[in-house]
Formats: C-alpha cells, structure tokens, sequence
C-alpha cells in the first residue's frame, strides 16, 4: 500500500491515480471478499494495538480525510474504525468556523482538536479546508493559500515532534462515480438526509478542486505527515487501504504493554 504515498517535493497530478483500481484484488466477487477478509484481520489487530497505544499515553496518532463530496469519508471511519475502543478514539468534523473561530487564526481551532497522548483522532476534513475551499470559492487568494501551505507543514512538524503521527489519505473518485452517489442519496429515502443543494454547485468545480487538491497535497505532504491518494470508487478497497496504513503507523511506534505496578505479588493475590 506505500505506492500510494505522494513522495516528498513529488509534484501529484491525480490524473496518474485510476481510483477504480483495486491492486492484487480483483473487481469481482471473489475479489471483494478477499479484501473484506484481509480488512476484518487488520481491525483485529488494529483493536490490539489501540489499546496498547492507550495504556502508554506517550504517543498518538493524526488521521485526516480529505475528498471530494461522497468520497466516502464518513463510511471510511465507519468501516475501519468499526473495531476500537470509542473511548480511545475522536472524530471530529469541521464545518464553517464561527465568529469566534473568526477571531483567530486559522490554525487554532484545530489545534485544540488534536488527539491527546493514547488516543487515535480523526479529522473529518480538517485544516485544509482552509486552503481548498476557501481558494476555490477566491475567498483568500493564492499568495494567502501558499503562506498557508508553510504554516501547515510547521503545524504538522511541531505536532509530530511532539509525538502525534499524521496520516493523510486523500479519497481519490472519479466525476462519474459521484454522480452515482449523488443520485443515490435522491433515489433512497434512507440516505437523503445527507442531501445538500451545495452539492451541486461544488460539482460544477470539479476541475477547480482537482487542481486546489494537487496543490496542497504536493506542498505538503511530508516525510513526518505523508499524503495517501486512496482508490476510492470500490469502497471495500478503499477500506483495505486506509486500514492497511493506520495499523502500519500504530506498528512503528513499537508500543509495548505497559508493566504491572512494583510491588504486586499477583501470584498471591486474592479478591475477597
């Protein structure tokens, strides 16, 4: 899954990414039930070292998901994360800032939304917001975005260095694969509740968000915070692939179980 890794000062044309691709895994029914089975081994094993990181509290883990409208960043917590302690584990999506965020700079509101130590966050969208839609929609322009681009990267250097590991995964759909989503949410009444007219007039800047998503993610995905583009459209892969990276991620940090308190002769220990 590392080919997947936008290259540190790689300039990313996402046209060079099919996201209908599946790797090894063929798209069939075959296929996908063997990815389902590989991801159902990689929750197991992520539930383990989830605890672990907990019980340490001296790291902590970053994801961020950025796409496309439907790209799938809601099922994506919900297929890979199915398997943590909620308790050890933060989500938390970011909507237009308030007046009060306003009054800040752009940064702070996410800076107080970073996972403590044990715990695994989860940025449903996030700090690059701030430089996609708002440079889309011309509300700051390019020279205000590429200050930008630098105040992330120290953002996410000083977070790393001070034990937060950062993923980012990029949901890669294709134009025609939205469409079906979009109609999808008018057909079933049980997912029109996601519904929103925006929805359409953000599609007619496809080509626009296309272009604002090369930008940053080829500004700023580093050594310390790596950029993912994830194949999107078959959503059992994609989930294969995100899950793949986070337990990668929660393996190198070579956590081990915490001792037993000094002094505790378990052997001998009795509950009355």
């Amino acid at each position: 899954m590392k080919q997947y890794r936008v290259k540190f000062g790689a300039k990313l044309s996402l046209k060079q990414y099919d996201p209908d691709e599946t790797g090894e895994y063929k798209k069939s029914a075959q296929g996908k039930n063997r990815a389902k089975a590989e991801t159902a081994k990689l929750i197991a094993k992520l539930d383990g070292l989830q605890e672990r990181l907990y019980a340490n509290a001296t790291r902590s883990l970053l994801i961020v998901l950025q796409g496309m409208d439907t790209s799938g960043k809601d099922g994506t917590i919900k297929g890979v994360m199915s398997g943590v302690n909620p308790q050890g584990c933060k989500v938390v999506a970011f909507k237009a800032p308030s007046h009060h965020e306003l009054g800040h700079d752009f940064l702070w509101r996410v800076h107080r939304e970073v996972p403590r130590m044990g715990q695994i966050g989860i940025f449903n969208r996030s700090h690059y917001e701030d430089v996609l839609i708002t440079r889309v929609h011309g509300w700051v322009s390019d020279k205000i975005a590429k200050h930008r681009f630098n105040q992330i990267k120290e953002f996410e250097e000083l977070l790393t260095e001070n034990g937060t590991a950062i993923l980012k995964f990029f949901l890669h759909i294709s134009k025609d694969e939205q469409k079906e989503r979009l109609q999808t949410r008018i057909a079933d009444p049980e997912k029109r509740w996601k519904w929103s007219s925006g929805d359409l007039e953000e599609r007619k800047l496809w080509d626009d968000y296309q272009e604002a998503f090369e930008d940053v993610i080829s500004a700023t995905s580093t050594t310390c915070a790596p950029w993912y583009i994830v194949p999107a459209n078959r959503k059992w892969y994609r989930n294969l692939v995100v899950a793949d990276r986070v337990v990668d991620a929660l393996e190198d940090m070579k956590l081990k179980t915490p001792p037993a308190p000094e002094g505790v002769d378990f052997a001998k220990l009795k509950i009355g």
